[in-house]
C-alpha cells in the first residue's frame, strides 16, 4: 500500500515572493501600505520617528518622473548649521545617479527628504551637467509646487498636525521669505503662522485679515522674546481697548519677514511702536500736540539729560495705565538692534533711534511737571528713572543696575 501511495503522490512547489525588486517609489499606491512607507523612511533616512507627512508624485509628459518625499516630524540634528546637507536621492530607472542632489530641492524646503526617479535622465550624466539640465530644473519647480500644495492641504485639513510641523520648520519658511530679496514670498506667505492676541492661538496672515473689524486699517504686530512678555507691553493696551488683534512675533527674523511681505490683501503691517497707530481721532491728535508744545522745554531738557540715549522725549496717547514706554523712529526697531548685536562683527550703523514716550494722564507725568517747577536737577533724575523703567519693560538690560537702584531709593 505504501508503494502505491508513493507512486501516485503528486509533487508541487508553491512560490512566494519574499522581496520585490521593484523600488517602493515605483509601485502604485495600492501596492504600498503606510507601514511600508514609514518603514522605508526610517530605514533610509535614519529617523526613529515616522514622518509627519508623506508626499508622492507620478508625473508623465514632456518630462517624466516619480517622487517619494517625506517631511520629518522633528528638526534633524544640526539642521541650522553649515554641516547639514540638503538634497534628494536621484535615480534613473531605479539606478542611483546621485545620493544627495541639492538642485532638486529649494532652500526653503530643505527639510524634505526623499527620492526622485526619472527614466529620461542619462546614467552617465555628470554633476556639472545636472546643474544646467533643463529637465532637472522643471522637476525641481514641480516638486516645489507639490510640497507647497501638500503643506497647504495639511494646514486646512489638520491644523493641529500642521502646528506641530510649524514648531519644527516654521523658522525655515520665514528665512525662505527673506531669502533672495523676497523672491519666494508669494509662494510661502500662505504657510506662515503667528500668535493672535484675540484668538489666543496661531493663525495664518489670511485668517487674521478675515477676522479684522471693518474699521481696522492695519495689521498690527509686536515683537519680543516670548508671547507672554509681548502681551504685557504697555503699547498693546490702546489696540486691545479697540478690540483689535495683535500678531505676536518672537523670532529675530520676523520684522524682516514683515518688511519683505509689505501687505496682505491690501492691508499694511504696522508695529505697535509706530508713532501713529491710526486709531486716534483728530481731536485726540490736536490735544496731544497742544500738551507737547506746552511742555516742550521740559521734554527737551529730559532728552538732553539722558546724554544721547534717546533722540526724543514726547507725550503719547499710546499709553493707558502705564507711565512710559520705549519706542523708535526710523526703520531700525529695538528688535532689529538686538538682532544685529548678536551677529559677530561690527555693526555701528544698526542702531535704533530711541524715543521715550510719556503718558500725559499718568501721575508720573504730573510729578515731573511739579518737580520741573521746583528742582530741575531732581526732574532730570526722575526722567532717568523713567527711562530705565522703560528699558525694563522693553526687556532691555539696564546699563548700570546699581546706579538705578540708588536713584530709585533717593527719589522715593
Amino acid at each position: 500500500y505504501s508503494d502505491f501511495i508513493d507512486k501516485v503522490k503528486e509533487k508541487y512547489i508553491e512560490e512566494e515572493t519574499v522581496n520585490s525588486m521593484v523600488p517602493l517609489w515605483q509601485r502604485s499606491k495600492d501596492e504600498v501600505s503606510d507601514e511600508d512607507l514609514n518603514g522605508f523612511y526610517k530605514d533610509k533616512f535614519f529617523d526613529m520617528k515616522e514622518p509627519a507627512l508623506t508626499i508622492r508624485a507620478d508625473v508623465e509628459g514632456a518630462f517624466s518622473y516619480k517622487a517619494l518625499l517625506f517631511v520629518p516630524e522633528n528638526t534633524p540634528m544640526g539642521y541650522y548649521t553649515k554641516e547639514y546637507r540638503k538634497g534628494l536621492e536621484l535615480y534613473s530607472s531605479g539606478v542611483m545617479i546621485m545620493d544627495n542632489c541639492e538642485d532638486l530641492i529649494p532652500e526653503h524646503f530643505r527639510f524634505v527628504k526623499g527620492v526622485v526617479d526619472s527614466q529620461d535622465l542619462s546614467l552617465n550624466i555628470s554633476r556639472e551637467m545636472l546643474q544646467h539640465d533643463r529637465q532637472l530644473t522643471a522637476i525641481r519647480n514641480n516638486i516645489e509646487k507639490k510640497i507647497k500644495q501638500e503643506l497647504k492641504k495639511l494646514l486646512n485639513n489638520d491644523p493641529e498636525k500642521y502646528e506641530k510641523f510649524w514648531q519644527s520648520f516654521g523658522l525655515q519658511l520665514k528665512y525662505g521669505i527673506v531669502a533672495d530679496y523676497g523672491a519666494h514670498r508669494e509662494l510661502l506667505k500662505d504657510l506662515i503662522l503667528y500668535h493672535s492676541s484675540n484668538e489666543k492661538k496661531l493663525v495664518t496672515l489670511q485668517r487674521y485679515v478675515e477676522l479684522m473689524p471693518e474699521e481696522q486699517k492695519y495689521i498690527y504686530y509686536a515683537c519680543g522674546e516670548t508671547v507672554s512678555k509681548i502681551d504685557n507691553l504697555p503699547q498693546t493696551e490702546p489696540l486691545k481697548d479697540k478690540g483689535y488683534s495683535i500678531l505676536y512675533m518672537t523670532d529675530e527674523v520676523d520684522e524682516f519677514v514683515i518688511n519683505m511681505l509689505g501687505e496682505i490683501d491690501g492691508k499694511q503691517f504696522k508695529s505697535i511702536n509706530d508713532k501713529d497707530l491710526g486709531i486716534e481721532t483728530e481731536e485726540e491728535k490736536s490735544d496731544i500736540e497742544a500738551k507737547q508744545e506746552e511742555n516742550q522745554v521740559m521734554l527737551d531738557y529730559l532728552r538732553d539729560s539722558l546724554d544721547g540715549k534717546v533722540m526724543a522725549v514726547r507725550l503719547s496717547n499710546k499709553l493707558k495705565s502705564h507711565p512710559v514706554c520705549l519706542t523708535t523712529d526710523g526703520e531700525v526697531s529695538l528688535e532689529m538692534e538686538k538682532y544685529f548685536a548678536t551677529i559677530p562683527g561690527d555693526h555701528p550703523d544698526v542702531k535704533a533711534q530711541r524715543v521715550l514716550e510719556i503718558n500725559p494722564t499718568h501721575k508720573a507725568f504730573y510729578m515731573l511737571q511739579d518737580t520741573w517747577q521746583l528742582d530741575k536737577d531732581r526732574c532730570a533724575k526722575l526722567g532717568k528713572l523713567l527711562y530705565n523703567q522703560a528699558l525694563l519693560v522693553a526687556d532691555i538690560s539696564i546699563e548700570n543696575p546699581a546706579e538705578y537702584t540708588d536713584l530709585f531709593w533717593e527719589l522715593i
